[in-house]
This record gives C-alpha cells, structure tokens and sequence, in this order.
C-alpha cells in the first residue's frame, strides 16, 4: 500500500491544505497500478472527511475553529448548503474550501454515517477516477 498517498489524501481532507492529487498523479505518472492509487487515495481522503464528520459530532465550538480553523461563516455556509440540498451535499465534499465545512455540518446536523460513508465515497472516487483516466 502506498502509504505516503494515503496519509497525503487524509490530511488534504481534514486540518491541512494537501497535495494528494499531484501526489497521486505523480504515481501514475511512475506507472503505478491506476485502480489499487485511486483506491489508496479514495480511502485516505474518505478517512480524513470521517474525522472531520466526527468531529462535527462530537466536538465542540473552540474545537471546530482551533482544529480544523473553519470560521463561524464558513460553516453556516455548510450548513446552508446541508439544509437546501440535503444529503446529495456530500457528493461535493471533495470541493475546496467547502468540503470540509460539509462534512463538519453533517456530523453536526447528525447524519447517518452510512449515508455520509456511502456518499462521500461516490464523491471522491469520481475526483480520482477522473483525474486518472489518462492513465488508463
């Protein structure tokens, strides 16, 4: 398992700005299998949104801002955007700037995390599938 994507694609999607796209591009780019990278980088990210969605659960304010640094906006904006469109929301968690803030939202708001688990996957298996389709 590569796990220098895994953990890159994890904290792209929780407390840090990442590289996990270039890194995985950069894999293919090596000739890495195209399936098992998406894969590693899919599960990576998916984990670093399940921090964030339990976090949302179960943290706090100061939490929220001194961790994740989401503003107070930002995650009104979540859940704005949680509320007008529902769960489909998470398809979007791959977004920056308003990924993370989705998926704090939805821990929030109380999502079931299969439907979190299941949509955010679909999301950020799409991304990296797309950006590998030259690889192929």
């Amino acid at each position: 398992m590569d796990w220098a994507l895994f953990f890159s694609a994890l904290i792209s999607s929780t407390l840090f700005p990442g590289g996990s796209e270039a890194l995985l591009l950069l894999r293919l780019n090596d000739g890495g299998d195209v399936v098992t990278l998406v894969l590693v980088a899919t599960a990576g990210n998916v984990t670093g949104s399940l921090i964030t969605y339990a976090m949302g659960r179960l943290g706090n304010e100061a939490l929220h801002k001194k961790w994740l640094r989401i503003s107070e906006q930002q995650t009104e904006k979540a859940e704005r955007w949680f509320e007008k469109y529902g769960k489909a929301s998470l398809l979007l968690a791959w977004l920056p700037v308003v990924g993370d803030p989705i998926c704090l939202a939805a821990g929030l708001m109380r999502c079931e995390l299969i439907t979190f688990l299941i949509l955010v996957t679909i999301g950020k298996l799409l991304r990296y599938s797309i950006l590998a389709v030259p690889f192929i």
